[in-house]
């Protein structure tokens, strides 16, 4: 996790231009835009969950047992905002015992990624660049207690989304269904 945040946060400056750029988020620039990168994976995750037909739910790329289906991917997903938004909140986490990776339906999945999500809104609506750089103690999936940054965890939070996206992506392109970062943009006047 902490070569994770290095990398991000080598990143960081070469956001703060662009995000010093907008008026609303000159005071907190990297939480502005922490904010607005969430918020963006997050609809694409959705839409892209959305995509894929119940059926396929089920689909792994290939034999191997050990690769997860396509549920499981949007199920872990959703575990993983659980567990680092409330650690982001200091709560303890609401679906502590709970694999939504073993859920079975797509309704079911789509469901426990909504709620995952509305849970973590919280917590990037509230981020200021000050309670980013605040450090929080932190239960690592193994067990072992650590400290980091909000901002970091969090940072941490939007790159496995984003990670997870890739994956889902992968499985859509191989059932014919366009992924939603592949919809056109829409032409800006110059």
């Amino acid at each position: 996790m902490n070569k994770i945040l290095v990398v991000a946060l080598l990143f960081i400056p070469a956001v703060i231009p662009a995000a010093a750029q907008t008026p609303a988020s000159s005071a907190n620039p990297l939480s502005t835009w922490l904010r607005d990168a969430y918020l963006r994976n997050r609809n694409n995750i959705l839409r892209a969950a959305d995509r894929m037909p119940g059926e396929n739910y089920g689909m792994r790329p290939g034999a191997q047992e050990e690769v997860r289906t396509f549920g499981a991917q949007v199920g872990h997903l959703a575990n993983y905002n659980f567990l680092w938004c409330s650690q982001a909140k200091g709560e303890k986490n609401p679906k502590t015992g709970i694999n939504l990776e073993k859920l079975s339906t797509k309704a079911e999945v789509i469901q426990a990624l909504n709620e995952a999500f509305a849970y973590c809104e919280g917590v990037y609506n509230s981020l200021t660049d000050a309670t980013g750089t605040e450090m929080i103690d932190i239960t690592q999936e193994n067990g072992r207690q650590t400290r980091n940054l909000r901002m970091g965890l969090l940072i941490l939070n939007y790159g496995h989304n984003n990670e997870i996206y890739g994956s889902m992506v992968s499985y859509l392109r191989m059932k014919n269904i366009s992924p939603t970062g592949s919809e056109p943009r829409p032409q800006t006047k110059q």
